[in-house]
């Protein structure tokens, strides 16, 4: 008998909220600790399999991936330490009462406990399909919460790698589950998770447009959501930097897992004084870049995930020239290595009109020009509607903190382009969402505090 996916979701939400009190009431927080750190170990065990499978699914470097596995097990191992902490479940603190008793001393005393949210709905991505789990199912365990991913249906493989080792770990039957399915049954996942009441908290990366529309089927529940949304990030290059610190910051920031990250570098802003030098130096970098299948030895940047996301990319480009845009590197698809290659390109006298400029590209292309004053670079980095990550490179202690100051970012790099860790707050603002991932915020996602006045 074939039985339509929300049956076996519906399932699958019912069996963790089943679970969720024994894992929440019946196990210690030193106890979840062990667990998490059993799997973090068994991760970094079998890094060089999962890393294969990561490759083989997403296309992206194998050294890349093997990166990315050690970034993922950091999660688990930071919040391993996290869940004995006092912010974390069972933690809380105790404030001064204002009552007072009938001879004028106080009365009672004013307790505030962290409590576990309950059933979780985690939505993650492909770009990074180990990293986005532990990321959010490291905190959600942590605190007593029971998980249920829905990892992309592009990598699944690499989740339940993920969720083998899990069980292997000791991770209890019903406290960590998945939902694999195909792209058309996606849509109707997210409407149950977001609908179901004994779901809790959705937390979801992914696209803007996506977030908002769980927002809203999320609305009549009254969901506890985080969202880690689309970006479009500044990337700066003041007349004081350092111009080599700077290419390799762009470099990294720019064409790791071929430009598929969501705090990409996308917008290029090099002032006058110093484009031609940075540019030069930017495309002797770019030329150096080994493209090739992912597994191969050697490849320094892999595929796109898709035919579509090479057209996207390409329209974007021809769009941009067609609005004056000047292309000094790349360009074109790769078509002699498959369908899922984009030459590593660079775009200068970038119109602010352009589509390039004004949406995330998600492809290795920089967007490159030029301005003459920190004003302008301000204004121009922060008209957008997104606000996830940026970047800029200065040697001017005063400005790196003016700057930093004035942006509308939630993550901000400068004279680098590789910034996250898992001791670190990762988010958002404007409209690319809201809530933390990473450092003592991210557990803080996953509880409720409950007041208790206690009368003594």
């Amino acid at each position: 008998m074939n039985y339509p996916q929300h049956f076996f979701l519906e399932k699958a939400i019912e069996k963790a909220s089943s679970v969720f009190p024994s894992w929440r009431d019946g196990t210690t927080a030193h106890e979840r600790s062990a667990i998490l750190s059993r799997w973090s170990y068994l991760i970094k065990e079998n890094t060089d399999d999962i890393a294969t499978i990561m490759t083989l699914e997403s296309g992206k470097p194998i050294q890349e991936s093997q990166g990315e596995v050690a970034y993922g097990a950091s999660f688990l191992d930071y919040y391993a330490a996290e869940a004995i902490r006092p912010t974390s479940a069972g933690g809380g603190f105790l404030t001064p009462t204002p009552f007072t008793t009938a001879e004028g001393g106080p009365r009672g005393k004013v307790i505030a406990v962290q409590e576990a949210v309950g059933v979780t709905a985690l939505i993650t991505p492909w770009n990074f399909p180990i990293a986005m789990i532990t990321r959010k199912v490291g905190p959600a365990l942590a605190t007593g919460c029971t998980a249920l991913v829905k990892p992309s249906e592009l990598t699944p493989l690499t989740a339940i790698a993920l969720k083998t080792l899990a069980d292997r770990a000791g991770v209890p039957d019903g406290v960590f589950d998945l939902i694999t399915c195909d792209s058309d049954a996606t849509p109707d996942v997210g409407k149950e998770m977001c609908s179901n009441i004994l779901v809790k908290k959705i937390s979801f990366t992914g696209s803007t447009r996506v977030g908002k529309q769980l927002m809203k089927l999320g609305s009549d529940t009254v969901k506890r959501l985080s969202l880690e949304l689309g970006g479009n990030a500044p990337f700066i290059v003041f007349e004081d930097a350092d111009i080599n610190q700077a290419v390799n910051a762009a470099m990294a920031s720019k064409f790791r897992n071929a430009g598929q990250t969501c705090v990409c570098a996308d917008r290029f802003l090099i002032h006058a004084s110093v484009e031609e030098e940075f540019l030069l130096k930017l495309k002797e970098k770019v030329n150096q870049l080994s493209v090739n299948p992912g597994i191969d030895k050697g490849t320094t940047m892999g595929p796109l995930i898709s035919s579509s996301a090479v057209l996207n990319v390409q329209k974007k480009v021809s769009e941009a020239i067609d609005d004056g845009a000047e292309c000094i590197a790349g360009g074109s698809p790769l078509e002699h290595l498959g369908p899922h290659f984009f030459e590593p390109t660079i775009l200068r006298n970038v119109s602010l009109e352009s589509r390039i400029w004004n949406s995330e590209t998600f492809g290795p292309v920089a967007a490159i020009r030029t301005f003459e004053t920190e004003e302008e670079a301000i204004q121009v980095a922060n008209d957008s509607s997104t606000g996830l990550a940026a970047y800029f490179c200065s040697k001017d202690l005063a400005r790196v903190f003016r700057v930093a100051g004035k942006l509308e970012n939630g993550l901000v790099g400068v004279n680098d382009g590789i910034i996250s860790t898992a001791s670190a707050p990762f988010g958002g603002v404007k409209e690319s969402g809201f809530g933390r991932e990473g450092s003592q915020l991210g557990i803080a996602e996953y509880l409720n505090t409950k007041y208790i006045f206690l009368n003594v």
